[in-house]
């Protein structure tokens, strides 16, 4: 057992929301636009990829699978390195590795050199997401934490249709318009102004022992949102909790983070491949439907507006409800909507119902984000989330084959159906998991002396 004495849960659950608070959504916003660009940057460049290199569905194929295998990898080891080195540490390492690899992919030469490096940019972006996603949980108070991680996907969310915008400009500009695709996609680098001056975690400084850290880190916070608010409330009295880990890796696989984990793994691969599925390859199977180039790209740019407007929905909604419930509900209307997507090319239809996903998907995922962290305790959060995230990332190696499979051997509107199927698997797979709105981080994943209900319930 740890415990130093400085009631840091209650301590920071107590607090009001306050300037400390909205620079950290600032400053991980402006990450969150940059990697949810970096995600879409290179499905706006395929399909001038496949015209001007001459390049078959396959080849992107491989390109996109070495960007979600180095997702996989970073997810993975940034998480590792989270919890080892500290979040804000981990945060600039990978912000500054998307960036540079970011402005490297426009001066790919070839298709392995575009692969190795949407390989590296893809493991810079995960780790980035993973410690994001766990800074926010652990400082904010628990009664609203799923609503200003919602809050700041819904804004970093914005960097899809803004980047769907600036691509639908630069790629018919000129030859190597899509060089300036990724271009655009390294300008993360001036986040790095705001992550530098956030303060380290005390929930992190008190896992590693660093107490007196852990305590002066502490009081700085309350000292700044005191000067604003007034006197702080008194916390709620300590409760002594067990970790239930000792914060090895392999603690994940062990007591009650073995069901989680085994949930959360299914739940991110087959979000992974329904969610790519559709978002990575719109474009490109337009295109092969008979659409335009410049329509694919003004489609494909339309539909991500319902994007911000979706995470927004989401954080509202985050702790107002169940988080478990948000995401199984969404999930049945997202299979619903991406059926009736592929069952047109009416291109008002191809809007209206890919505005729909985006919508409710981004509902989803802003709600996924925030749970993901919630199952996992301090000493393995971030490599918990990481290694989850990570193989859902890696399970998309193969999903670009299999929508390429699909589309040649039985057609256009097979290719939503199995989105649509997947989509619902990922809601049954949830249903399995715990509860955990409105409950501390230490009362989901520890065990306390006046328990009231299990860590593990469903209930």
């Amino acid at each position: 057992m740890y415990k130093s004495g400085l009631n840091i849960a209650n301590r920071m659950d107590r607090l009001p929301i306050s300037s400390v608070h909205k620079k950290i959504i600032i400053a991980l916003a402006v990450a969150y636009f940059f990697e949810f660009a970096d995600l879409n940057t290179f499905s706006y460049a395929a399909p001038a990829l496949v015209k001007q290199w001459h390049l078959p569905l396959n080849t992107i194929a491989i390109i996109n699978s070495s960007a979600f295998f180095g997702m996989f990898i970073g997810a993975t080891a940034g998480g590792w390195l989270g919890d080892k080195a500290g979040r804000k540490k981990s945060l600039i390492i990978s912000l500054v590795l998307l960036s540079l690899f970011s402005a490297l992919n426009a001066l790919s030469w070839d298709i392995w050199s575009l692969a190795i490096f949407r390989f590296v940019t893809g493991m810079a972006s995960s780790s980035l997401l993973v410690n994001a996603n766990t800074y926010i949980i652990e400082f904010f108070p628990k009664a609203v934490r799923g609503k200003y991680q919602g809050l700041a996907v819904a804004i970093g969310i914005t960097g899809i249709p803004i980047t769907g915008y600036v691509s639908t400009w630069l790629i018919p500009m000129a030859d190597y318009g899509w060089r300036l695709v990724f271009v655009w996609g390294a300008l993360g680098i001036f986040a790095l102004f705001g992550i530098v001056k956030l303060f380290e975690l005390p929930r992190w400084y008190e896992m590693k022992g660093q107490v007196s850290k852990a305590k002066e880190t502490l009081e700085q916070i309350e000292k700044i949102v005191a000067g604003e608010k007034g006197p702080l409330a008194k916390p709620e009295p300590e409760v002594m909790i067990a970790p239930v880990t000792t914060g090895r890796m392999s603690d994940i696989f062990k007591g009650i983070y073995l069901k989680r984990t085994i949930i959360l793994i299914c739940v991110w691969i087959l979000q992974t491949i329904a969610f790519y599925g559709f978002g990575s390859w719109v474009p490109t199977l337009l295109v092969k439907q008979g659409i335009g180039i410049s329509h694919s790209l003004l489609y494909s740019t339309l539909i991500t507006l319902g994007a911000p407007l979706g995470s927004l929905t989401g954080a509202m909604i985050s702790d107002r409800f169940e988080r478990k419930t948000n995401i199984i509900v969404s999930c049945f209307f997202i299979a619903i909507a991406v059926f009736l997507f592929g069952a047109t090319l009416n291109p008002v239809m191809i809007v209206v119902f890919g505005f729909l996903i985006n919508y409710i998907e981004r509902t989803f995922s802003s709600n996924l984000y925030t749970y993901t962290s919630e199952l996992y305790g301090t000493e393995v959060r971030s490599f918990g989330q990481g290694l989850t995230y990570g193989i859902g990332r890696a399970s998309n190696i193969i999903g670009p084959f299999i929508i390429s499979f699909i589309y040649t051997g039985y057609g256009y509107l097979n290719v939503f159906l199995l989105i649509s199927i997947v989509w619902a698997a990922t809601a049954v797979a949830i249903f399995f998991g715990p509860r955990t709105s409105k409950r501390s981080l230490e009362e989901i994943n520890g065990t306390q002396s006046l328990n009231t209900y299990s860590a593990s319930s469903n209930l």
